[in-house]
């Protein structure tokens, strides 16, 4: 046992001296063995639900949707001991097994969680560790590695820590600067569970010592693994949680209604593409200090909208802008929907929030500019719009019943490329016998919006006051042509963010879009 296990097991048997596991851990160090132990084999697993195969699926080759979250802080040193985060990171994956889960791929209908409990305290620590690394890149640097470089996630690791303490990075007394860098699969869980997570993180980092965590990891073990045939269970998948759509007829109707709703998603705007170079996933980002995103918030809720339904507007116009061409047809945008509100209550031994939990809805806007020289005014009367169809959107009636439809077409189309995939990679492919195109207008999505509104509302700050959380910037690895745009407030401020393959389009109509981007926020809702 190295000396860092001995030091963490010697405070956990001072924190809690009645803890036969631990005890056994530190009795047994040169064997491992322990007083309390668990059957190794010890494993549970279930299915993926359509949901979770639509990004698992693409996510083998190359991690197409493998998340990222990266949060910039100051701390003091004592706080980021390698000791107290293995061992938060550690207690987190025992209370969240689909963290420590791997997968098993049986055939494209068939993929599976598989979780392997932790036999004991000091194997959860091993695990912990196993999936911990320290770094001393910048945080543009560590970002562009999991963004661009060999994938960190695999089957058998669907969810990783870095930590980073920069070569360059100031530290003023015992305040360091750290970069965090969590790294979590889509298809185990989505942004609610990962910001969340982090807030449980740096809560227990921040506000307990290393003793109380030893002790506290003593504690999740013996409730959660020691006794498998009461505790031992993964979160169900998102199609199980949801209320069924019951008989054949109103599975018919909900099958119509999901196909008639689809055929009124009209859009005719789209970025110029490029190929040939290979993916390069940019992120630039700006934020806006904190008087004026106070001034522009209380603007926007004096015209009647949210920061994220002005965004659709302020994207809408931006692109407008920016390429000036059809402007006959509408513009299309879609973004995620959160479908937690609408899960059925989860059994108690499924308390866990990893898991993934959404849909998507779509903000259909016009594509010209209007003549008058009153933009401001057509600006808000297109968010209020988007507001209206945001709002439409979650409160239909048949939301449910176009999630499931909606995870069914896309699972469908992920079995599909995935087998085409790797037909081509043994050189069995052969091209589909061409069909002709639907007729119809064309419903083609600009561009996707991530809008997370006000992190600040999850992040309870005042729960670690020794750490100081200062920047954050979320999105995922992307396939060839990804583009996302990003809107959230943090630590009072707005930021915004662009993430899109820099390879996959017209340079510089990107950049006039993130421009005029910026430019609108100017003008709307700040000047």
């Amino acid at each position: 046992m190295s000396t860092l296990d001995t030091l963490v097991l010697d405070r956990a048997r001072g924190a809690c001296p009645n803890c036969e596991t631990v005890r056994g851990a530190l009795n047994s160090a040169s064997s491992q063995e322990t007083l309390v132990e668990v059957n190794d084999t010890a494993r549970v697993e279930r299915k993926m639900g359509d949901t979770e195969l639509s990004y698992y699926l693409p996510a083998r080759g190359n991690g197409v949707n493998d998340m990222y979250l990266h949060l910039g802080l100051t701390a003091p040193a004592h706080i980021l001991e390698r000791e107290r985060i293995r061992l938060v990171w550690a207690i987190l994956r025992i209370r969240h097994p689909l963290l420590a889960s791997k997968v098993d791929m049986h055939s494209y209908d068939d993929v599976r969680f598989v979780y392997m409990p932790p036999h004991s305290v000091e194997n959860a620590l091993e695990n912990a560790g196993n999936n911990l690394e320290y770094r001393t890149q910048t945080k543009d640097e560590l970002i562009d590695s999991y963004l661009n470089g060999p994938r960190t996630l695999s089957n058998d690791r669907i969810s990783y820590l870095m930590i980073s303490f920069p070569r360059d990075s100031a530290s003023s007394g015992t305040p360091v600067r750290c970069e965090f860098l969590i790294c979590a699969a889509h298809f185990l869980g989505d942004g609610m569970a990962l910001h969340q997570f982090a807030n449980d993180f740096f809560s227990l980092l921040g506000s307990t010592t290393t003793s109380e965590l030893a002790s506290l990891l003593c504690t999740e073990w013996q409730a959660r693994c020691s006794k498998l045939e009461d505790h031992l269970s993964l979160p169900s998948a998102l199609e199980d949680r949801l209320p069924l759509v019951k008989g054949k007829f109103s599975q018919l109707a909900s099958r119509i209604d999901f196909q008639r709703h689809q055929e009124k998603l009209i859009g005719g705007h789209t970025f110029p593409r490029k190929s040939g170079a290979s993916r390069h996933t940019i992120v630039p980002t700006v934020a806006i200090d904190q008087n004026r995103t106070k001034d522009l918030l209380k603007r926007c809720k004096d015209h009647g909208v949210s920061i994220s339904s002005a965004l659709f507007a302020i994207c809408n116009i931006a692109w407008a802008k920016t390429s000036g061409e059809k402007p006959e047809m509408p513009t299309l945008l879609y973004s995620a929907l959160n479908l937690r509100p609408y899960l059925m209550a989860s059994k108690p031994s499924h308390e866990s929030y990893w898991f993934l939990a959404i849909g998507y809805f779509n903000v259909v806007l016009p594509g010209f500019l209007p003549r008058s020289s009153d933009l401001a005014a057509t600006f808000w009367h297109r968010a209020r719009s988007a507001k209206a169809q945001s709002t439409a959107a979650a409160q239909n009636p048949m939301i449910i019943s176009r999630s499931r439809e909606m995870a069914r077409k896309r699972s469908q189309q992920a079995r599909a490329w995935a087998k085409e995939d790797d037909d081509k990679e043994r050189g069995v492919w052969t091209a589909p016998p061409t069909t002709p195109k639907k007729s119809g207008p064309p419903s083609n999505a600009l561009v996707g919006l991530s809008l997370l509104g006000n992190l600040d509302g999850i992040y309870k700050h005042s729960a670690f006051p020794s750490i100081k959380l200062e920047t954050l910037t979320t999105g995922s690895r992307q396939r060839a042509g990804g583009m996302l745009l990003f809107g959230y407030t943090f630590v009072g401020k707005l930021w915004l963010s662009l993430g899109y393959d820099a390879n996959g389009y017209d340079k510089d109509m990107v950049k006039r879009f993130w421009n005029n981007v910026l430019d609108c926020t100017q003008e709307f809702l700040i000047n």
